[in-house]
Formats: structure tokens, C-alpha cells, sequence
């Protein structure tokens, strides 16, 4: 029976796990025609089980004080534990897929088995939908992305490959190329990729040569110990158990590209600004409005020109960003936000953020549950923005009409922002607690109309609102 030792950083993942927040990414799929099962099923034994031999594994505490956390192949593993086929209540529309996805979010994953599952959800708008949940200590957002990327083909009628193939070497496999392409491709949309889809450095390495500057790592990891608690808003509180989830209609990604050139600004950076109007917008309407809030935004420390390893795991760290909702013209927020995301770039903060991380894998819980809540009180909200494909691709030999996910919010906060783009178009995402952000529906229409007004404000020919 295989075993291997968990790392440091998975295992920190692992122990941030509360009734309140499980540490799960969650991601939702959605298609305009029914998903064939028996061919969804070879998929996920073909690209999904042969290669990552994670996902047959469960976790297997030390049977000493002092012992590693472990992943152990489960005997009992059975494929349709995982994945599972459901149909959705009527009338199968997106409120009734929002409130499903939303349930099983409010609900933890099995520890007994392997920390995953995926749901085909029929009966969606005459289509279908995926639903997938893993945990975090398996891996991290963009490494699963990546994952899920290669399931995917460009026509509808690719084969599917036999496990064994998996075997040979990956960099020699045209299906890497692709993906590989695919994640050019979202580099060159967004201006540069970063981790769960932030975009704030292109070569990891450069990360990493900051880091070693003992100034620079120096100040970073002053900063991220002594920075105060955010600022109190209805954003931060006592959370329940219970979640809600949501997307908006699509956005047309041309014109948020098109307001990002007219600024000299990047796409990441248009978003950033809707995202903190609409979170103006929210805080005003429920009294709660302060000058900033900080968003914890997370972004990648993994070579994007290297395969996925076989073991996955995380490799990311995360920055804080401070958003300036106290500003009301938009135009001097979009200003803002660029000059604050130019200065995070430049940074060690992420790198800082992973070592602590992985240092806290090496902690005994009660300690990590103490640096968590440090970490979760300088910030109100996750935020990711993820770009995907810009062309079609196909699941199981469907296409895919959308695409949304979210990664989890650790200790106290209760609140996630996640922005897709594919294909063209560009979607917003909320998840929150339910207790916290009793009317997530208010900051999707918010964001929408934060977009919206930015690009009337341009007066560009070229810039139409989808």
C-alpha cells in the first residue's frame, strides 16, 4: 500500500479546517447540452486518477505526537463514492444551481476517504452541469485549474487516452503542450498570470530572487506579522455554517480590456476597481462604509513552463492588498488600484507568506489555529481572478458554456470574490457566509454596474457593453 508524508504546507491546509470554513476549492461547470456520464466516467479514470495518485489516497493521522501527517492509498476506494450523478430540483435554472452548489459547499468533505468529489447536476437548463470539490490540501488553485484544463479538449471529438499512458514523460505529451498553451494564452489576456488567478508576478522565479534579498524578506515578513487588524465592517463578525453561492451573467472581456488600455492599466486592474466599487456600493448600503478594506489575494509560486507533479500539493503565497472604497470617483480609484498593484509586484510579501505556511505545517494545531486568525483579521475577503481559455474547449465531448470557482477563506473570513474569464467573456462569483453576507445577489448586480459605468465613462467606439 503506497504511502507518502504529507508536506509541511498540505498539512497546514489540512489543520485549517473549521465548521465555519472547510478548505475546499470549489469549482462549477455549466453546458448547454446534456454531459454523457459513462464517458465523464472514463475521463476522470483516464486524466484525472491515472496521473495523480493523490486522489485515490486518504489522510492517515501520526500514530505518534511527534509523527507526520501521511496520504495512504484508501483499500476501500470506490470511484462512485466521488463521483456522483444528481439531478437538479426543478426548474433546473441558475437560482436552483446556485442554491444546490450552495449546499454542498456548507458541507464538509469525508475524512475517512479521499478529500474530492465531483457531481454531474442534470437537468440544468436543458444541460448539465460539473460540480467539483477538493481539498486544499491536495492542491492548490492553480495547480487544480490547471487539472481541470486537461480534461478538457479543443473538439468535441477527441479520444481519450488510456491511463497507462500517463506513464511516459510528460513534458513529451501533446496534451501538456496544449494546456501549456492554454495557460500563454491566459497570460497573454490578463498581462500576467499569477496564483488562483491574481496577477502579480510572471516568473515565479523572480519571487524566489526576492526573497533572498534579506532586506526585502525582511521588511515583507515585518509587514505581514505587525500589519494592524482590517478595518471593522459588517464584513468581519461571528460566521455560521451555512454558504451561499452565486455568478453574474457573463461581461464581454474586450471591454474591460479596453478600458485597462485606455489607463495604461491591466485587465486584473479594471477588475480590482469594479470589485472595490461594488464593495462600496454594498458597505454604503448597509452602513458599514470605512476609508480601505485589505483583500487577501493569493497568486503562484509554481513554474507555469513545467507539468503538474504527481503529487500536486500547494505552492502559492498570498499578499495583501489594500482596497480604496473610500474613493468615489472612479476614474481616481482605477488610478489607485494600479499604483497599489505595481508596488505588490515588486514585493517578497508572497514568498514571505508561503514560508510561514509551511512553517506552521510544523506546528502543533492549537499554534496554527492562533497564526490563522492573526493572518484572517488583517483581511476582509479573498479575492482570485482566474483567466481561462480563450477559445472553446470540451468536456467529455461537451462544450463548455461557463466556468466558476472559488478557493476557501481560512479563519475568520467570510467572504470570496472570485472573477473567471473564458472565451471571450469575463463572469464574477461570490461566495460568503451566509451570516456575514446575508444578500450576496447585491454584490453581484453591484459589480456589474461598476463595469458598466466604467465603460461609459470612457466614450470609446469600440467598447460595448455585452
Amino acid at each position: 500500500m503506497a504511502s507518502t508524508r504529507m508536506s509541511t504546507a498540505d498539512v497546514a491546509w489540512l489543520n485549517m479546517d473549521r465548521p465555519t470554513n472547510s478548505m475546499v476549492v470549489n469549482g462549477v461547470m455549466w453546458f448547454d447540452e446534456p454531459v454523457d456520464w459513462d464517458r465523464l466516467r472514463q475521463l476522470y479514470e483516464e486524466r484525472f486518477l491515472g496521473p495523480y495518485p493523490k486522489f485515490r489516497q486518504r489522510v492517515v493521522a501520526p500514530s505518534l505526537a511527534f509523527g507526520r501527517v501521511r496520504w495512504e492509498d484508501d483499500p476501500t476506494f470506490d470511484l462512485d463514492r466521488h463521483l456522483l450523478r444528481v439531478r437538479l430540483p426543478a426548474p433546473g435554472d441558475r437560482a436552483a444551481l446556485h442554491r444546490y452548489v450552495s449546499e454542498q459547499m456548507s458541507r464538509p468533505l469525508d475524512r475517512d476517504r479521499p478529500l474530492w468529489e465531483t457531481h454531474l447536476v442534470e437537468g440544468y437548463n436543458g444541460g448539465s452541469a460539473v460540480f467539483s470539490r477538493i481539498h486544499h490540501a491536495i492542491a492548490d488553485g492553480v495547480a487544480l485549474i490547471r487539472l481541470l484544463l486537461s480534461m478538457t479538449d479543443d473538439q468535441a471529438d477527441e479520444t481519450l487516452f488510456l491511463a497507462h499512458d500517463l506513464e511516459e514523460p510528460v513534458r513529451d505529451r501533446s496534451l501538456t503542450r496544449r494546456v501549456r498553451g492554454m495557460v500563454s494564452d491566459a497570460v497573454k489576456v490578463s498581462g500576467q498570470l499569477a496564483h488562483e488567478g491574481m496577477e502579480v508576478l510572471t516568473q515565479p522565479s523572480r519571487a524566489v530572487q526576492l526573497a533572498e534579498l534579506a532586506s526585502a524578506g525582511t521588511t515583507a515578513l515585518g509587514k505581514a506579522l505587525f500589519l494592524p487588524p482590517d478595518y471593522r465592517t459588517v464584513l468581519k463578525g461571528q460566521m455560521g455554517t451555512k454558504k451561499q453561492a452565486m455568478w453574474s451573467d457573463p461581461f464581454d472581456l474586450a471591454t474591460v480590456k479596453a478600458i485597462g488600455r485606455a489607463h495604461e492599466a491591466t485587465v486584473n486592474d479594471v477588475v480590482c476597481t469594479a470589485v472595490t466599487g461594488a464593495l462600496r456600493t454594498y458597505l454604503e448600503h448597509r452602513d458599514s462604509l470605512t476609508e480601505e478594506i485589505r483583500a487577501l489575494v493569493p497568486f503562484n509560486l509554481r513554474p507555469l513552463d513545467e507539468p503538474l507533479p504527481r503529487p500536486l500539493g500547494n505552492k502559492f503565497g498570498v499578499v495583501f492588498l489594500p482596497l480604496p472604497i473610500g474613493i468615489a470617483d472612479r476614474t481616481e480609484r482605477l488610478a489607485e488600484i494600479k499604483r497599489r498593484m505595481d508596488a505588490i509586484k515588486n514585493s517578497a510579501e508572497g514568498v514571505v507568506a508561503y514560508g510561514i505556511l509551511s512553517v506552521m505545517g510544523m506546528t502543533p494545531v492549537q499554534i496554527e489555529k492562533v497564526v490563522v486568525d492573526l493572518f484572517a483579521s488583517k483581511g476582509s475577503l479573498v479575492l482570485t481572478n482566474v483567466p481561462g481559455p480563450r477559445e472553446p474547449v470540451y468536456l467529455a465531448g461537451t462544450k463548455l458554456a461557463g466556468i466558476m470557482g472559488w478557493v476557501p477563506a481560512s479563519g475568520g473570513v467570510g467572504l470570496g470574490m472570485s472573477i473567471f474569464s473564458y472565451d471571450g467573456d469575463l463572469t464574477v462569483g461570490i461566495s460568503a457566509d451566509a451570516r456575514l453576507v446575508p444578500d450576496p445577489e447585491r454584490l453581484v448586480e453591484a459589480f456589474n454596474a461598476e463595469l458598466t459605468a466604467l465603460l461609459k465613462e470612457e466614450h470609446h467606439p469600440e467598447i460595448h457593453v455585452g
